[in-house]
């Protein structure tokens, strides 16, 4: 089957590439001229393990393609997916101009019968405005489908190879066989395509982010609280964990969430539900909490120096929101960053992945390290606030050599307080017992 993918963000470039995987010839449009040649020559604009050698060998199999030209690639597929940014207003709500704007010019060029696939996180009732625009300008037939994507960054080659689901929002019988075929090589292997309407579609996925999020952040309430009581979060994890009816996944304490889904869709929900008179109290909440959460252990840091950081030396490792991408939105670190700053902290910070996009946000404001133990000279202290595998199993005592004062402030759990404990490094993570 042709189909073409307008977007090529991390939603689209995953998508169309796995798309072409599955057999179908793909044709992937940007309006970036230059990550469009880009792309042509092989290069992958993001970094997600596993993608590019899936994305080379389908570019040498010639069945994935890129364009600017959104025109020829309508006329030559059936199917277009909209991979398109709805980044969130000041007021939370998602903004669907990006995705409005091709909808008007799909009406404009369709000369024949199209299936428009939304496959960006949208507001319930998007697709009927999508319908609602593309209809207005023009006679053609087609039908609009939702098809939300649930891919965690750092696993997205995993996940869109691997679904736990597909699920398909439409009420078209003829939309719906051809989606079927789509993704019949899913379905030949036992995952099951869920058919719903296409609000309720648009709704899981609102749904399904805003519940991990509330998981995550409930958990981050039992750490703060274990602290209180003397109580260890890691065997209150294993304990809940346990119960199937809760599992062992999202309850890994933290300094909160952050990337492109759980915030923007914690936002818009609440948004979308503050405009149907509806008060999403839980989600307020868990937002609130959230962002307490990210820069809980600045307060630890100043509390270690007895309420006084100016001038200090802290050493951060990892920027990016979470391992295995270079994604930054939302992350952390930032948040931690900026705070830091505003005390009068200097920092060296250091991730290998993310640093590019970091620098290109804050230029020279911090300092950059080649490797994570070259942050560490002349450190006061180090901020965990990534978790990188190449963390987990430090040598402490050449941390030890390098920096000023012996004092670690983990914010993702790295370590079992056994690694540290014969260290001598002053050790505060989350939910746990401080070393000292």
């Amino acid at each position: 089957m042709n189909i073409t993918i307008v977007g090529t963000g991390y939603v689209g470039l995953v998508t169309g590439t796995t798309l072409a995987e599955l057999g179908n010839t793909v044709y992937c449009v940007d309006i970036d001229r230059q990550k469009v040649e880009n792309m042509k020559k092989g290069i992958v604009p993001i970094y997600e393990p596993g993608l590019e050698e899936m994305f080379l060998r389908n570019i040498q199999a010639e069945r994935l393609f890129f364009t600017t030209d959104l025109k020829e690639a309508l006329d030559k597929s059936e199917v277009i997916y909209l991979a398109l940014p709805t980044p969130p207003g000041e007021d939370g709500s998602a903004d669907l101009s990006y995705v409005l704007q091709v909808a008007n010019q799909i009406g404009d060029w369709m000369s024949e019968y199209k299936v428009i696939v939304n496959k960006s996180t949208v507001p319930v009732g998007t697709a009927e405005t999508v319908k609602a625009t593309i209809a207005g300008k023009t006679q053609v037939p087609f039908d609009v489908v939702s098809n939300p994507e649930f891919l965690r960054e750092g696993f997205a080659v995993e996940d869109s190879m691997n679904p736990a689901r597909v699920i398909v929002g439409s009420e078209s019988e003829r939309a719906r066989e051809i989606m079927a075929k789509i993704y019949q090589p899913f379905t030949n292997t036992g995952i099951p395509i869920i058919f719903m309407d296409e609000k309720s579609s648009e709704l899981t996925k609102y749904a399904a982010n805003s519940f991990l999020a509330v998981k995550i952040t409930f958990m981050n309430e039992i750490a703060n609280y274990c602290e209180k009581v003397g109580a260890d979060v890691d065997k209150v994890r294993l304990g809940m964990g346990s119960d199937d009816r809760i599992g062992h996944r999202f309850l890994f304490p933290g300094i909160g969430y952050g990337g492109s889904c759980f915030p923007k869709d914690v936002k818009a929900l609440i948004k979308s539900g503050l405009q149907e008179d509806f008060d999403f109290q839980l989600l307020e909440a868990t937002e609130k909490v959230n962002q307490q959460q990210k820069i809980i252990l600045v307060s630890e840091i100043e509390k270690y120096f007895n309420g006084d950081i100016k001038n200090k030396n802290i050493a951060i490792w990892g920027l990016a929101f979470k391992a295995n991408t270079d994604d930054i939105r939302e992350a952390s670190s930032l948040d931690n960053i900026r705070l830091l700053l505003e005390k009068g902290a200097n920092i060296t910070a250091y991730d290998a992945i993310a640093e590019e996009n970091v620098r290109n946000l804050l230029g020279e404001k911090i300092s950059y390290a080649k490797d994570m133990y070259s942050a560490l000279e002349n450190a006061d202290c180090l901020l965990i606030a990534t978790e990188w595998s190449e963390f987990k199993n430090p040598n402490f005592e050449m941390m030890a050599g390098k920096m000023r004062h012996k004092a670690i402030f983990d914010g993702r759990n790295m370590f079992a307080l056994e690694q540290v404990e014969d260290s001598g490094f002053y050790y505060k993570s989350i939910g746990r017992r401080t070393i000292s």
